[in-house]
């Protein structure tokens, strides 16, 4: 009987070690983080990881400063942790990124870490990133952009010209582990997702050699709509359900 349900967070990542590469899922917003999966893996410890993600998170440090900024917009919730906590504690090595910086004077775990040397950034446009990654999940090695021709993101890379325009070779992105959030799975792992998680979430599963879904709700085999879903389960290996009540990062889930 095929069921890809782990009991735990802790055993969902139990089998990560050092020098892995990760994809991050999420847009930017706390509702699309998978917040439970980055916490076990920071409760490991594992060491030189390259993290691929969207933005550079925030960490615990900041946390509580990005909550009463955005307090008259937002409420966020008590189990908000993003990739900036494994950055903040000296877990990554190195930061695929596309929003590597805040705005403002504060400065993220990543920019703190990369000024002093311990970090290796590498930028990509966010568009590109999607490309890079959705390529690996086609098995496609890479492809040809026009997007950064010119800039100091070609630099080191392959240019050609197609039709006149000049294009940079980018690679794809393939990962150990795929950590991603979506709303509502079976045991198959089929996945269905709810407003933005939608974005890089869906775009990761099934670009790694692991792919492991944090969800809201697991539900009974044909309760979910074929139609409602993103992520077909041939592209998740292991579902994990959030706890009813909020946990903190450091405790065991």
């Amino acid at each position: 009987m095929i069921d890809k349900v782990v009991g735990s967070f802790d055993e969902a990542v139990s089998d990560m070690r050092d020098g892995a590469t990760l994809l991050i899922g999420g847009f930017g917003g706390f509702a699309e983080c998978p917040s439970y999966l980055i916490a076990a893996v920071a409760r490991k410890g594992v060491k030189n990881l390259t993290i691929v993600a969207n933005s550079a998170g925030w960490g615990l440090e900041f946390r509580d400063q990005l909550v009463a900024r955005m307090r008259p917009l937002l409420r966020y919730p008590e189990d908000y942790y993003d990739q900036g906590i494994l950055i903040e504690r000296g877990q990554v090595s190195k930061a695929i990124v596309s929003f590597a910086a805040a705005i403002g004077h504060v400065q993220t775990p990543l920019e703190k870490k990369a000024a002093a040397g311990e970090v290796e950034v590498e930028l990509v446009p966010q568009g590109t990133m999607a490309e890079r990654i959705r390529a690996a999940k086609a098995g496609i090695p890479a492809f040809y952009s026009p997007v950064g021709a010119g800039t100091f993101t070609a630099q080191g890379k392959e240019v050609r010209q197609f039709d006149g325009r000049e294009c940079v070779l980018e690679r794809a992105i393939r990962a150990d582990y795929a950590l991603i959030r979506a709303h509502r799975a079976d045991r198959y792992g089929n996945l269905v997702y709810r407003g933005s998680t939608r974005t890089f979430n869906a775009t990761m599963a099934g670009a790694a050699r692991i792919t492991i879904a944090e969800v809201d709700e697991i539900v009974e085999l044909g309760e979910l709509e074929a139609e409602h879903i993103v992520t077909p389960g041939v592209y998740v290996q292991r579902v994990v359900v959030r706890p009813s009540s909020p946990r903190p990062w450091n405790v065991p889930s």
